[in-house]
């Protein structure tokens, strides 16, 4: 709905944006409740089979089901007032041939997103097959927008832990709320993005980065990293190990990690998880056959530029040394 040039108090687009807000969260009722609907069984499955979320914190974090079929939800919300206009507006169906309209989230795991006030400003879903998309989160609406949105954030901010575990996945997040760690955080599929930074800055000092041990889970740190460098955040970084599956050695995120290993395991790891610059010199000394002359001289080279690109002095002195110390000068 277009905002007239007469409204120069913004009071009709609050009552739009009070409207879907409203909207989202008859739309997340109505995903609660076919859990215990047989449309919803294979969901609710999955919820307490595959992925072991207990009742307690499927019903904390909202998780409900899309059942199949073009129109369950459209249905429902009609039912409560709201329109095909609305409905399209806050991203809960699409419009079809003909003029008509359709559900957007089908035969999905259903997890609203809560901002810190509370409010449902859209969801994210998962498949429970192989099928694609295997993600899909609402699109950008006018409350909706993924470069400001931190799933987890509206229990997080009230941690009593001293920093904000960073993950990538949201169901990760759940894994690490049940498991204790009441301070995990997901940046919605994104890379890390300055509104979020701004948005963490609110409520800690502390980031531990905990992305999967794969190349693009490596990636996706390398630029966070990146982008908190001369920050105020002290960044630390959280490797997860690879796990021994069929005589292979293979990567495992950290809802994997919570399955097999346990919460006592993840607190070991998080309380030796490594400041950024040792993890930064660790990755690049990775690349190199260390026993070959040439190879080690590349390394030294490359730990030389990363440590020149400091901008503090005694930062650079420091980790001068400890480089020196790896090498065995």
């Amino acid at each position: 709905m277009e905002v007239p040039e007469d409204d120069p108090s913004g009071g009709r687009r609050r009552e739009r944006r009070a409207r879907i807000l409203e909207l989202n969260k008859e739309a997340a009722r109505f995903y609660r409740t076919m859990l215990s609907d047989p449309r919803g069984a294979a969901v609710a499955a999955y919820i307490a089979e595959a992925r072991r979320i207990s009742p307690k914190y499927s019903a904390r974090f909202g998780l409900g089901a899309a059942p199949e079929g073009w129109d369950n939800l459209i249905r429902a919300m009609a039912d409560k007032g709201y329109d095909k206009a609305e409905l399209l507006e806050a991203g809960l169906a699409v419009s079809g041939k003909n003029g008509g309209i359709y559900d957007k989230f089908r035969n999905r795991l259903m997890l609203p997103v809560i901002d810190v006030r509370g409010d449902v400003i859209g969801f994210t879903s998962r498949v429970m097959d192989d099928s694609a998309p295997k993600y899909l989160n609402t699109p950008e609406t006018s409350v909706f927008k993924k470069r400001s949105v931190l799933y987890g954030v509206n229990y997080a901010k009230s941690s009593k832990r001293p920093n904000f575990i960073l993950v990538e996945g949201n169901i990760d997040v759940i894994t690490l709320h049940q498991a204790g760690f009441d301070n995990a955080v997901a940046s919605m599929g994104t890379a890390l993005t300055t509104e979020q930074i701004r948005l963490l800055s609110r409520y800690t000092k502390e980031l531990v980065l905990c992305y999967d041990n794969d190349g693009a889970g490596q990636a996706a740190t390398e630029k966070a990293i990146s982008l908190l460098e001369n920050s105020e955040f002290n960044v630390r970084v959280l490797s997860l190990p690879r796990r021994l599956q069929d005589g292979e050695y293979v990567k495992q995120d950290v809802d994997d990690f919570i399955k097999f290993q346990g919460p006592a395991a993840f607190q070991a790891i998080l309380d030796g998880s490594e400041n950024q610059m040792d993890y930064r010199m660790d990755a690049v000394a990775a690349k190199y056959d260390l026993s070959d002359g040439e190879a080690k001289i590349a390394n030294s080279a490359e730990i030389a530029a990363l440590i020149a690109s400091l901008p503090n002095a005694v930062e650079r002195e420091v980790y001068a040394g400890r480089a020196a110390e790896r090498a065995g000068v």
